[in-house]
């Protein structure tokens, strides 16, 4: 999941890059939710991963 936002994040860099303002704000707004959706993931992989142990 972070691999896809990275690489959502790199095609909004070249399309800003490129001018394509459009394009770019569309795939950092894919990049961001992502990420997201990484972070919440992992949270509660951590948390799940605690509560298993203790």
């Amino acid at each position: 999941m972070l691999h896809y936002a990275v690489v959502f994040l790199v095609i909004a860099l070249i399309a800003a890059l490129f001018g394509f303002g459009g394009i770019a704000a569309g795939a950092v707004g894919i990049a961001k939710v992502l990420f997201l959706v990484f972070l919440v993931l992992a949270v509660v992989s951590f948390i799940f991963g605690l509560m298993r142990r203790g």
